[in-house]
């Protein structure tokens, strides 16, 4: 057994839980002291999980200052609050926040600005000097990811109503048609023009919802953005976004990603202590 329950009275613990994996890193001070990682499951029975990491770990929860959980598809209070009833007794201090709000923390943590994330889905988060919070898009495949990997592949396949009836139809069918967004890409670059419309509407798009939610924050002047997710990974499409900002009169200040979600929950749990 472990004796960090004895020599680390203090730490503090960040979770990533999203649609694959859950994620965790524990601090004491700055000093990482342990990592663990697991299939995703549910926010609501995340807490079972966890207690089987804190016994296998011999973490007492007295012993454990803070818990930050950064969960996939948690928006509202009463869905934070839900979630951190279910985690009690684990921690000192518990917090629940949306995995996009710890991306964006670990890119513009202490900034004034704006996260444009797309990879499978996509969705624009701001913040303000005063903490205020804002967001666009990140409905979902059924109503919203406008510019995300799943909306080229989509606009794409419509020309293909063979492939697209099946992968309707599909349970996988949203990340099998966000697939197919590097061909998509491929085939823009290569000057195809119907993919090229596509691309620059989805880039459009994206820049309209960061557009959107620095109008809601009152954000003037230079605009920090920082970005998020494998689709604006890829410098070539990000750049687009880059110019369709600059098309709507948008300054931005881009920003690389810097610690991953899970880093920066731990760290926001540090902070609490």
């Amino acid at each position: 057994m472990s004796a960090f329950g004895h020599r680390l009275p203090r730490l503090a613990v960040g979770v990533d839980l999203g649609g694959t994996w859950v994620r965790g890193v524990a601090l004491s001070g700055d000093r990482q002291v342990a990592r663990f990682a697991g299939p995703a499951t549910p926010v609501l029975e995340l807490a079972r999980y966890l207690r089987t990491v804190w016994r296998r770990r011999g973490w007492r929860p007295s012993a454990v200052g803070a818990l930050v959980v950064a969960a996939r598809g948690v928006w509202t209070p009463a869905e934070r609050s839900a979630a951190r009833r279910t985690l009690r007794g684990l921690a000192r201090r518990v917090e629940v926040i949306s995995d996009v709000e710890a991306a964006w923390l670990g890119t513009l943590d202490g900034r004034a600005g704006v996260l444009v994330l797309a990879g499978t889905g996509s969705i624009v988060l701001g913040r303000d000097a005063r903490g205020r919070w804002a967001r666009a898009g990140g409905l979902g495949p059924l109503f919203g990811d406008e510019g995300s990997a799943f909306w080229l592949g989509r606009e794409w396949l419509r020309a293909r109503p063979d492939v697209a009836r099946g992968l309707a139809r599909a349970p996988d069918g949203v990340a099998r048609i966000a697939a197919h967004a590097p061909a998509v890409l491929a085939r823009a670059r290569d000057g195809d023009r119907r993919a090229a419309a596509i691309v620059r509407d989805g880039q459009d798009r994206l820049a309209g919802l960061a557009q959107e939610v620095a109008r809601a924050l009152g954000l003037r002047g230079v605009l920090d953005v920082g970005w998020a997710g494998g689709l604006m990974a890829d410098p070539w499409f990000r750049a687009g976004v880059g110019r369709a900002l600059t098309r709507r009169r948008v300054r931005a200040r881009w920003h690389r990603p810097g610690s991953p979600p899970v880093l920066a929950a731990a760290r926001r749990a540090a902070r609490s202590l």
